[in-house]
Parts: C-alpha cells; sequence; structure tokens
C-alpha cells in the first residue's frame, strides 16, 4: 500500500485560513451593536422607527457611524482607527 503524503485534501485548512485572513484585510473585525439614535416609532411601533445613529462596540474599540438607509445592522466591520 503506497501512502501518499502530498494530497490536495490535507490543504484545505490552508484554503480556510488564507480566506480568513483575507476577509480580515479587506473588511477588518466584527463590532456588535451597542447603542443606537432614531425618531419616531412611538408606543412599540418599531417597524416605523427611522434610525439616525448607530454605535458599536468590538475589539477595535467603540465606533458610531451614521444609519444606512435608516438602519442599523446587528454586526458591522471596523479595522484599526489608524488602519483605514
Amino acid at each position: 500500500m503506497k501512502v501518499r503524503f502530498l494530497r490536495l485534501g490535507y490543504f484545505v485548512w490552508v484554503l480556510a485560513l488564507a480566506a480568513g485572513v483575507l476577509a480580515y484585510l479587506a473588511w477588518g473585525l466584527p463590532h456588535a451593536i451597542w447603542s443606537y439614535s432614531y425618531y419616531g416609532g412611538e408606543r412599540g411601533d418599531f417597524a416605523s422607527r427611522h434610525y439616525v445613529r448607530c454605535t458599536f462596540v468590538g475589539p477595535y474599540g467603540v465606533f458610531t457611524v451614521p444609519a444606512k438607509n435608516g438602519r442599523c445592522g446587528w454586526v458591522a466591520f471596523f479595522k484599526r482607527k489608524g488602519d483605514q
């Protein structure tokens, strides 16, 4: 029985690691929503809220950004403040 030491299946983890590094370089690390500012939506009417500002917290600190199209996402990706 001949054992093959260089098989493509042995190097799949290298592709996954490379994809993770490329994603980090392109978008940064994930930050979770911490708070937001909005107007409208009185008495629990969440659908009519128009979000103005979203604050995210993560490994690189706190980022406050304007809402996109009146909405805040649950997670946003940011790079270090000096790396942008």
